[in-house]
């Protein structure tokens, strides 16, 4: 009972002092994003597994920085930078480790969807038991659907299934699953567009978990991402034949149905039929008609909507101006949707990775290189991070305009904020290096891919092999064979079958 007394003193005055360090922190003039930033970069840049990383941690953050919010954006922030899973997993084990710190099923999350996301299965079912033991609050409905999806995208139906038992039985024993649970389940298959698979489990366990309006709608959504228009409407009529009310998510499943296959004319009928049911239009809704229209490159429709969302006491955000953008780039109007940017900025309304690669495409498309090469700076100048498709594009183009040295400047600020671009890109800027002669360059953007926890394809390999050898360059050569043969070792299994190709190389 002492102990115990003793334990809880402690836990009370760390997280007393835990809580001043923080408003300290979060009061001084240190800059919170420039940290969250450089603890980024610093497990990026680490050479885990060669060396364990938790004594850099002790060393580099601050008991102060262990607080909920701040390690939550840290975990966000390596899972949008492609950071190795394991980096991630070492992170947060070190976090549940500190007095200082509490988890919240944001971080947990985050973690095992790193982890479900490069396959490390293993290790995602060790963090669920932990957290089974030392914090089951942590484990919902959100976490059970990450780790379900990835294991209908890389595994089998059946394994599928089992791990959906194995949630049951195991993972949240004592706990009674039911039609949410069930939901979750439907929902892996679904946004796999598995639908043969999601059918199969609906006949074999509705009678045990009785369908809801929310089950229906997830195996709607399902067949609206399969692209079969048919389906999507046939399976309505069941629905409704079933005794299931259609809601205001149906009505956007189905319009939006419509719209990805260009029929806004239905689309906008449906949109009038939701409202007459006592379902207003959300701004959700509306943007997805003002896609559609650009899709089919009605403008004046376009603007007719986007003009509407005033109308309807709602306010434009930046899916809605995207959608007006994507459609005047379609409709050659770049002009026009440059001037829709300003107008974003002047309402404050932030850009985002969409309205980027929507403005991008369309200044490829008109003004060349230079237009890009414009707005390129001003997003570096505003420390915006690309995601991966915009990353890609924009080093092909790069690449293909004969500015390499822009496309290798993008790696350099990717890695420097900490992120691990994706093997695509580093597919194209090596090609585009080697070919003006810049190998050893090429040689330094490989190594950091490895350091980062990610190994290199084939073909990329097969060129550095050959180059490296033509230019002699044997221990640059050999320190990347080294590199690859140990990262391999720490691959899951099924990514380590990928690579087995690679068993040649040494």
């Amino acid at each position: 009972m002492m102990f115990l007394t003793r334990r809880i003193y402690k836990f009370n005055l760390h997280f007393n002092i835990n809580q001043k360090l923080n408003i300290a922190w979060l009061h001084s003039s240190m800059d919170k994003e420039a940290e969250i930033e450089r603890i980024v970069r610093i497990i990026s840049d680490h050479p885990f597994p060669d060396k364990p990383l938790h004594p850099t941690l002790r060393h580099q953050i601050p008991n102060a920085l262990l607080s909920t919010p701040i390690i939550e954006k840290v975990l966000g922030n390596l899972f949008g930078a492609h950071s190795n899973g394991l980096k991630a997993y070492e992170l947060f084990k070190y976090c549940l480790e500190s007095d200082f710190y509490i988890p919240s099923s944001g971080a947990f999350e985050k973690t095992l969807h790193i982890l479900a996301r490069m396959r490390y299965f293993d290790k995602a079912w060790e963090l669920a038991e932990r957290m089974k033991r030392d914090h089951p609050s942590l484990l919902t409905l959100k976490s059970m659907s990450i780790m379900l999806s990835r294991i209908a995208k890389f595994q089998s139906y059946e394994e599928t299934l089992e791990a959906f038992e194995k949630m049951e039985k195991d993972i949240f024993s004592g706990k009674k699953f039911g039609t949410e649970e069930f939901n979750v389940l439907l929902r892996a298959f679904c946004t796999q567009k598995q639908m043969k698979e999601a059918r199969s489990v609906f006949h074999k366990m509705h009678s045990q978990f009785p369908p809801n309006t929310k089950t229906m709608n997830i195996l709607l959504l399902g067949f609206k991402e399969s692209g079969d228009i048919t389906a999507v409407e046939l399976f309505y009529h069941e629905m409704v034949r079933r005794g299931f009310n259609p809601n205001n998510i149906t009505y956007n499943i189905r319009i939006d149905a419509y719209c990805k296959k260009g029929r806004v004319g239905d689309a906008l009928r449906l949109l009038e039929e939701m409202d007459l049911a006592g379902f207003p239009p959300s701004l959700e809704t509306i943007t997805t008609v003002i896609h559609g229209a650009g899709l089919v490159r009605n403008i004046s429709k376009a603007k007719n909507l986007f003009d509407n969302i005033v109308e309807r006491s709602l306010k434009p955000d930046t899916g809605a101006y995207n959608a007006l953008m994507s459609s005047l780039i379609r409709s050659k109007d770049v002009g026009s949707a440059a001037s829709l940017m300003n107008e974003m900025e002047k309402r404050n309304v932030e850009y985002d990775n969409v309205t980027y690669h929507n403005m991008f495409l369309g200044l490829m498309r008109s003004e060349g290189i230079d237009g890009v090469v414009t707005l390129y700076m001003k997003m570096i100048e505003k420390k915006f991070v690309p995601k991966t498709r915009t990353i890609v594009m924009l080093v092909k183009f790069l690449c293909e305009n004969s500015r390499v040295d822009m496309g290798l400047d993008l790696w350099d600020y990717l890695v420097k904020k900490g992120h691990c671009p994706h093997s695509h890109a580093l597919d194209l800027l090596v090609t585009g290096l080697c070919a003006r002669g810049r190998v050893e360059e090429s040689s330094d953007c490989c190594k950091q891919m490895l350091e980062r926890g990610r190994v290199l394809s084939e073909r990329v390999f097969q060129m550095m092999e050959r180059f490296l050898v033509e230019m002699e360059e044997m221990d640059r050569l050999e320190e990347l064979k080294s590199m690859m043969k140990k990262l391999k070792l720490s691959l899951p299994p099924k990514q380590h079958d990928v690579y087995c190709k690679m068993d040649q190389i040494y």
